[in-house]
């Protein structure tokens, strides 16, 4: 029976093993996916998440739940020999070992691409996991309680600003939608107004949203700018150690919550440690019809999809002439890329990946939004309404849909459940400091010498 290997299980993986699944006959082929993390995250959803408009829990889909004629793995990829056949899997606990595949399907997906600029690393978060969303969200609410505790000065400041660096997509969505979130958290805090919060994107570019057109670039500047929300363009971040972001323009800007959403890479574990071959930018060569190689040779038995490969964009589209990094490419890559794996191993020839690009759609906060589709532009609530009718429908499985859309619905009656659960990250500081301990050992209290009767005689009477 032939061996199939899926690297990641994110959207490309996930999607890959879900349509193998549908199209490959009992006994046809064994599949295994192996991914570190036992979930898929629905990426589009972590700036609700950040806003918390939407549950974490629901925008992550379980492998093993979805996935029922697929081995799952819950370990890591670190090296691929396929001159072998051969991916070492290291779990997180036991020794790494060799499986070997007759077809391999790389779909690593991408992981923030940062710069060398001090104290990022120490004191930024990205936006690319659930966990970072979810911690995103908490250190919000945890800072407007410790604020409100706090005279009018610095370090009350501090903990009510918010920077985001990077004004693409994701970095426009969270901005908006954490600008959202404060508002809502001033009505809830007396000691709390809206001029004392304060929220900076820092964009290196002229310009923000390059997906969409400059019209409509600049209206999201000025609804930005109606929310009290400040757009820093033509500006780098130079440093930002202890929270003290420093940009180039020479202004300093204190904070406790930096989020980095400039950019991602291909991820560097898998794509390094194997020998398919790689193109400029650190993606995996690809072509067309989703087989690694060039478009004069295929590299035979290997595939990849999504963030990790550099796929020709044949629409015309693409930047440089490939397929964008985004949902939208990896979900429809993966689906053609189950067909063409199925009909080679049934002695078919599989067919090249062609989609033009729908458009793209952003959500600003509750009500708001932003949608281009060539000449066609959406602003406001339809636009809104477009995003979150568009994701709503793409979310993996009816389960995950009914989940998210009745978040929707009771946030609309209910409003947000603003709760922080920051302490979550630390769950044993309570236990660990009422927990009995034992004593420390006592010394021991030495004995007096035994003295002779001799020796216990006065001087006087040993004199006689």
């Amino acid at each position: 029976m032939p061996r199939i290997l899926i690297v990641g299980g994110g959207y490309a993986g996930f999607y890959t093993a879900w349509r193998l699944e549908k199209h490959l006959r009992k006994g046809e082929a064994e599949v295994t996916m192996v991914d570190p993390l036992p979930y898929m995250t629905y990426q589009p959803f972590l700036p609700e998440v950040a806003a918390g408009e939407i549950e974490a829990r629901h925008v992550v889909v379980g492998h093993r739940r979805h996935l029922k004629r697929t081995s799952i793995v819950t370990a890591k990829v670190t090296k691929i020999d396929h001159a072998r056949k051969v991916a070492t899997i290291t779990p997180p606990l036991g020794d790494p070992w060799e499986h070997e595949y007759d077809q391999i399907v790389v779909t690593a997906g991408a992981v923030s691409r940062t710069f060398p600029i001090p104290g990022i690393a120490d004191n930024a978060i990205g936006l690319k996991s659930i966990e970072e969303a979810v911690a995103i969200r908490d250190r919000i609410l945890a800072n407007f309680d410790r604020a409100a505790n706090l005279p009018a000065g610095p370090e009350r400041d501090r903990l009510l600003t918010v920077v985001v660096v990077g004004g693409g997509f994701a970095g426009i969505e969270v901005f908006a939608e954490l600008r959202e979130l404060a508002s809502s958290l001033v009505k809830q805090y007396p000691s709390i107004s809206f001029e004392d919060t304060h929220f900076h994107l820092i964009e290196a570019m002229g310009r923000i949203m390059p997906e969409v057109s400059q019209k409509t670039s600049e209206w999201v500047l000025k609804f930005l700018a109606q929310r009290g929300a400040f757009v820093h363009l033509d500006t780098q971040v130079q440093g930002a150690i202890d929270g003290n972001v420093e940009l180039s323009t020479g202004e300093t800007i204190p904070t406790d919550l930096i989020v980095w959403t400039a950019g991602v890479m291909a991820n560097p574990t898998v794509v390094r440690g194997g020998d398919l071959p790689v193109e400029e930018r650190g993606r995996i060569r690809t072509r067309a019809d989703l087989r690694v190689g060039t478009e004069e040779e295929a590299v035979e038995g290997a595939w990849a999809a999504g963030d990790v490969s550099a796929v020709p964009d044949l629409s015309g589209g693409g930047v440089g002439g490939y397929c964008v990094p985004n949902a939208q490419h990896a979900v429809r890559q993966s689906k053609v890329l189950a067909k063409n794996l199925v009909a080679v191993l049934r002695g078919e020839l599989p067919k090249q990946y062609v989609h033009k690009n729908l458009g793209a759609v952003a959500g600003l906060g509750l009500y708001n939004g932003v949608f281009q589709s060539g000449n066609i532009a959406l602003k406001g609530f339809l636009a809104w309404s477009a995003h979150r009718g568009y994701h709503g429908m793409a979310m993996p499985s009816w389960e995950r849909k009914w989940r998210v859309i009745g978040d929707w619905w009771l946030n609309f009656w209910l409003g947000r459940d603003n709760v922080s659960l920051i302490t979550v990250q630390k769950p044993r500081y309570v236990f660990e400091e009422f927990a009995a301990r034992p004593r420390p050992p006592q010394p021991v209290a030495e004995e007096a010498p035994a003295v002779s009767p001799a020796a216990e005689k006065t001087p006087a009477a040993a004199a006689k």
